[in-house]
């Protein structure tokens, strides 16, 4: 079996500095930076320089792994315990999607892993899965089955990330608004989104993961 790729790891320095921030994202490709052209265009690095310009001190770690489906976040939240975060990302969904994994089954095993990180003191954003049915390839006959599959996973996986504690990031009727019309927003695949997409999902998610911060911060001033 093919080990997961080593996590990336990065500084992101500058501007008035508050205090360290352990940042690590988990999940799939979308977290991973898939289709991207280069580093700095993927989700972390952008989510990284926000903190950075909110006054934050970052040091980010990329665990997550292309392909993944929910049962895999167990192996990366075990990667993840060494570098003892402060703040997790966790977005996962579409390959279940994918896959037809179960919703139920699906949203039990973030619910397990995000116990996990909020056992260890970490705070948790949690991206519920795309809208599946904006990829260019899904035959538009299909894309109302699709977009319901979709729905049915990200609100199962938004109650057991309430339940668990995480902040639920709310941008899926914003992104798949601009997915669904501007196609520049995919990457070559057709798939995986491209620089453009990623900036236009790190500015929808930005003010969650800066909102997730701030709190962590006041909450040890308090």
């Amino acid at each position: 079996m093919k080990d997961p790729p080593a996590p990336h790891h990065s500084q992101a320095r500058g501007g008035p500095l508050h205090e360290g921030l352990r940042l690590v994202l988990l999940g799939d490709s979308l977290a991973h930076g898939s289709g991207a052209a280069g580093p700095r265009d993927a989700l972390g690095p952008r989510l990284a320089a926000a903190l950075t310009g909110a006054g934050y001190d970052v040091e980010l770690s990329v665990l997550a792994v292309p392909g993944a489906v929910s049962r895999d976040l167990a192996a990366q939240v075990r990667r993840a315990a060494p570098l003892e975060p402060d703040l997790a990302v966790v977005l996962v969904g579409a390959n279940d999607l994918a896959r037809l994994v179960p919703p139920a089954q699906a949203a039990a095993a973030l619910g397990s892993a995000l116990q996990e990180l909020r056992a260890a003191g970490t705070d948790v954003v949690v991206v519920p899965a795309p809208d599946m049915s904006t990829v260019p390839w899904v035959p538009p006959a299909l894309r109302p089955l699709v977009q319901a599959a979709s729905v049915q996973l990200q609100r199962a996986q938004a109650a057991v990330a309430r339940s668990a504690g995480a902040m639920v990031a709310a941008v899926s009727d914003a992104v798949t608004a601009a997915f669904g019309t501007d196609p520049a927003l995919f990457s070559a695949d057709r798939f995986h989104p491209s620089s453009a997409g990623y900036a236009h999902i790190a500015q929808a998610l930005t003010p969650y993961v800066v909102a997730a911060a701030h709190a962590r911060r006041d909450g040890a001033a308090a």
